[in-house]
């Protein structure tokens, strides 16, 4: 069965980046662009039935930053879905704060594809 990732980033770039890391692995990719629209498309799945298996965000984002968007997250029926964080952020300080608000996992951008590629199958069971 094909398995939906839901990746929250401003960056395009970034974006199309984990989509062609995935895509040919049999994952659907959706985007946001902030956690704010992050939060739009899980509500637009939950209006279809649907729901992603995982979610991908960065930290630093306008609008509704990753912490904020993971604490929210945290509070909905989506609150058990894994989510990795994917940024430049280093810190423990951050981590730290991504952790409290309910990360799952942590990667450093830039990313090797086939690093991403294992975290993913490993939180959505897609061996």
């Amino acid at each position: 069965m094909n398995k939906t990732i839901l990746v929250v980033d401003d960056s395009t770039t970034l974006r199309m980046s984990v989509e062609m890391t995935l895509k040919p692995a049999g994952f659907t990719v959706i985007h946001a662009t902030n956690g704010q629209e992050g939060l739009d498309r899980l509500d637009e799945m939950t209006q279809k039935d649907q729901s992603p298996d995982m979610i991908i965000s960065d930290v630093n984002m306008p609008i509704m930053d990753g912490i904020e968007f993971i604490t929210k997250v945290k509070q909905t029926s989506f609150r058990f879905l894994p989510i990795l964080v994917l940024t430049t952020e280093r810190e423990d300080s951050m981590k730290i704060k991504g952790k409290k608000a309910g990360a799952s996992g942590w990667l450093v951008k830039p990313f090797k594809p086939e690093t991403l590629l294992q975290v993913v199958r490993k939180f959505t069971r897609s061996l």
